[in-house]
């Protein structure tokens, strides 16, 4: 089980072979080097999305790897809604958008229990619609 990170923010409570064998065995991938390339994949990904404090904050939380990953894409200037999320990233890794909805969902449900409720908050915040679920949150509407 991933836990969150301690307060101090100075030690990471998991390591990146810990969050590989999590994202190995939650995504029922066969090999840890399968489980590496839809790590690397969502965090690139979700790391085109996010600019900022939060996505400092959201790095700080993973093991240096899996930040580094995250911090080394350039933002989008307008982050995609989830669904476009899903679909931009199976056109870059040639996934369909069943097995990438099933990727993008095991790393960042991940991330998630890593980043803690608030920080959670805070990011969903930033990301258009869609994303909450890719979280394993409910997306919730208000009504008109």
């Amino acid at each position: 089980m991933l836990t969150q990170r301690q307060p101090s923010g100075t030690e990471r409570a998991v390591t990146h072979a810990q969050l590989l064998e999590h994202v190995r065995y939650e995504g029922a991938y066969p090999t840890r080097e399968r489980a590496e390339e839809v790590l690397c994949a969502v965090l690139s990904a979700l790391g085109r999305q996010l600019s900022g404090d939060v996505r400092d904050d959201l790095a700080a939380c993973l093991p240096r790897e899996a930040a580094r990953v995250l911090t080394g894409e350039i933002p989008d200037p307008v982050p995609l809604t989830g669904s476009s999320f899903v679909h931009d990233l199976a056109a870059r890794t040639g996934g369909t958008p069943a097995t990438t909805r099933w990727d993008a969902g095991t790393v960042l449900a991940a991330v998630g229990r890593l980043a803690g409720d608030d920080l959670l908050d805070r990011v969903l915040a930033r990301l258009p619609r869609g994303y909450a679920l890719l979280f394993g949150r409910a997306e919730l509407t208000t009504a008109a």
